[in-house]
């Protein structure tokens, strides 16, 4: 399906898509730990202002803690997690709706001690910059 037409994605359970396969986060590993992406919309010929994405992040796992200037929307699906945004942690579970600010360094993880992955929606600008990796590990006292 590479087509801008409409079209379904087919849920398979466990969080899959019939025809998405898993992405790597990024290029490198040398900023996170346990991070799958499945690009749901926007990169197989779609043409919207937006793109969505289902993230994974393994137990013991977490994402890269960067700044954009661009702004995104994520929308927790399973288990629990962190998110430090803009200097302040939060607790998230399921249906927990995070808004990220230009430019607010972030960073998500999946909770310490989890058995199962923190798995996030994330509604994005289909041009946006590219992410700046911040120093070291965000700093959040609900985070660790």
């Amino acid at each position: 399906m590479t087509e801008n037409v409409s079209k379904v994605l087919k849920h398979l359970g466990d969080f899959r898509w019939e025809g998405i396969p898993d992405a790597a986060y990024k290029p490198t590993t040398d900023t996170y730990r346990g991070v799958v992406r499945r690009e749901l919309v926007g990169m197989r010929g779609e043409s919207p202002r937006f793109h969505l994405r289902y993230f994974e992040v393994a137990p013991g796992g977490y994402t890269t803690f960067e700044r954009h200037q661009h702004e995104h929307v994520v929308l927790v699906a399973r288990g629990r997690g962190q998110a430090l945004a803009g200097g302040v942690g939060h607790e998230l579970g399921p249906d927990d709706v995070i808004y990220v600010a230009p430019s607010d360094p972030h960073q998500f993880r999946c909770a310490p001690k989890a058995s199962e992955p923190f798995g996030f929606y994330c509604i994005v600008n289909a041009e946006r910059d590219r992410p700046v990796a911040m120093e070291g590990y965000g700093v959040c006292e609900v985070c660790e």
